[in-house]
């Protein structure tokens, strides 16, 4: 009875009605994916708070962040950090871009926040040019085939105790084939492999079920 994609979305969307309700800047900025280059992308709500809560457990006041679409998952992480904190988001395409600005405004977060438009690598590589101070938390939920790259340059941009989410690893179970044609699968795939030979990293990954579908993410902790 309750083993179907229709029990998914109803139990997240019992969750998000009695644990994670959102306001009103939060129901606007998810709603406005719907015109963005990638409709409907954006984290669940108990996704985004969960976001939060990790950023609030590891005390987290510089966040970077890897795909910021039009900026819902970037609310939750700039309402985390707190007045003092600060979130860098990384967008390839103005136009999520500026209709991210306006989502973060409408939020009260927007001075808090820094949405830099370009190649997300590239973007990440010139903060460690720039010697910025390390981020406490990454959020990497940009495109998949780039994963192993985003690791590359968050590992030069945190510090022992940073804690690392990667988000879409499951891929509804694409994850598992190791002679997938899919780029993003490949990715995936490249990420793990890379966290998992690093001895600076402990992580694990976790399957969820819900409004977002059959996916996942892994949560990387930086031990040294």
């Amino acid at each position: 009875m309750y083993e179907s994609e229709s029990a998914w979305r109803d139990v997240d969307a019992y969750f998000v009605d009695t644990l994670v309700p959102e306001d009103q800047a939060l129901v606007e900025a998810r709603e406005s994916g719907r015109g963005s280059s990638m409709p409907q992308a954006e984290v669940a709500a108990n996704q985004g708070k969960l976001l939060a809560l990790l950023c609030g457990m590891v005390g987290a006041r510089r966040v970077l962040e890897f795909g910021t679409l039009v900026g819902y998952s970037t609310v939750w992480l700039a309402r985390a950090v707190g007045d003092a904190g600060h979130v860098t988001s990384l967008e390839l395409e103005e136009n999520n871009a500026a209709v991210a600005r306006g989502n973060l405004e409408r939020a009260g977060v927007a001075g808090r926040v820094d949405v830099v438009v370009g190649s997300a690598a590239e973007s990440a590589w010139r903060l460690v040019e720039e010697g910025v101070e390390p981020y406490d938390f990454v959020f990497i939920d940009a495109d998949k085939p780039s994963n192993p790259e985003y690791l590359k340059a968050s590992l030069a941009l945190t510090r022992a105790g940073s804690v690392i989410v990667i988000d879409n690893v499951v891929r509804n179970g694409a994850v598992v084939d190791p002679d997938s044609a899919d780029a993003r699968v490949q990715g995936v795939r490249a990420v793990l492999a890379d966290i998992a030979r690093d001895s600076r990293l402990e992580a694990t990954a976790l399957q969820t079920v819900g409004s977002k579908g059959w996916d996942g993410f892994t949560v990387v902790r930086r031990v040294r």
